[in-house]
């Protein structure tokens, strides 16, 4: 059973950031899709485990980005 979040990333303006915020969250352990749409600022993860926000926040961080919660 997966679950699907959405968060709320800030300073996403292109294809480049969606990329990397992509690149970041996939890493975290568990997570199966990542959907960033610069556009919106949302992001979309589904994971086969409950996500960790701060988990998420540190990736959002690494990839440059601010992550301001969920959507």
């Amino acid at each position: 059973m997966s679950t699907t979040t959405v968060y709320k990333v800030s300073g996403m303006t292109c294809g480049h950031c969606e990329s990397a915020v992509r690149e970041e969250i996939s890493a975290i352990s568990g997570v199966t899709s990542v959907e960033a749409v610069a556009a919106t600022g949302l992001v979309t993860i589904t994971a086969a485990v409950p996500l960790d926000d701060d988990a998420v926040r540190a990736a959002v961080d690494e990839a440059g980005y601010e992550l301001s919660g969920r959507a």
